[in-house]
């Protein structure tokens, strides 16, 4: 079986003139969502997410295998940002207020007040 909308990019295996990977596809399938939904999510045509799906079932071991490294990447991507905002945000709570901010700190303190809020 040729199935030409399946291609693969520098981005993985990808749907042919789209930039959604079967990757895409299968975090849908993982969270049981069915081929239409999928298809209209990702504004495919039936032929796309037929395929795609063809595809998927008949390689389900490469498929699978890609699928994991891309999510364990995506936890390691996660991670590295998490922790860098958690710093900065952690600097920025450390630095000392701008000259002015107090005049707004005190009425936004006022209206949490006014709003039972703090």
């Amino acid at each position: 079986m040729t199935n030409n909308t399946v291609i693969r990019t520098s981005r993985g295996l990808t749907i042919a003139g789209t930039r959604i990977t079967l990757y895409s596809i299968m975090d849908y399938l993982r969270l049981d969502w069915p081929p239409k939904l999928i298809r209209d999510r990702l504004n495919l045509t039936d032929k796309q997410i037929k395929d795609a799906l063809d595809y998927i079932e008949s390689h389900r071991e490469e498929v699978e295998a890609e699928y994991e490294i891309v999510l364990e990447q995506a936890e390691k991507n996660r991670k590295y940002w998490e922790d860098r905002n958690r710093e900065r945000f952690a600097e920025i709570a450390s630095l000392p207020p701008k000259p002015g901010q107090e005049d707004i700190k005190a009425k936004l303190r006022a209206r949490k007040k006014e709003l039972n809020m703090g």
